[in-house]
């Protein structure tokens, strides 16, 4: 196995160098050693982990989360039942989101259709709507 640069180990991941440097220093992939240069020298497995972590960000899941998911990928006593477990609470926010969206899809679909013509801005009901305060 040859040691890959940090520029090639973005390009294979699909990600960025400065999103790999920050994910090292987010914990989420451990620093490689370095050459007596200094540079960085990582192995086929960087590359994985990475692609790992776009994966699960694409998924909605959260840096935070998606260290717990690590944990459980490298932890040879962790249970599906465990990854299951984190599965199912990113769709349970990921519904409460839908639902979340959905309310403010309905409001301002009733505010759009309160608001008719094409004159001045003043008296606009969405404005006037948006001026009110939140317990009307």
């Amino acid at each position: 196995m040859k040691p890959l640069s940090i520029g090639e180990v973005a390009r294979r991941a699909a990600v960025g160098v400065e999103t790999v440097r920050f994910y090292e220093r987010q914990g989420l992939l451990e620093e490689p050693a370095r050459k007596a240069s200094g540079y960085r020298q990582y192995d086929d497995e960087a590359v994985a982990v990475l692609r790992f972590i776009r994966r699960a960000k694409q998924l909605g899941f959260t840096l935070k989360e998606i260290k717990g998911l690590l944990s459980l990928r490298f932890d040879a006593s962790a249970r599906r039942s465990d990854v299951r477990r984190q599965a199912r609470a990113k769709l349970a926010d990921i519904e409460a989101k839908i639902l979340d969206l959905q309310r403010m899809k309905d409001a301002l679909m009733r505010l759009t259709n309160t608001c008719h013509g094409d004159g001045p801005a003043t008296g606009c009901p969405i404005l006037e709507a948006l001026d009110r305060p939140e317990d009307d």
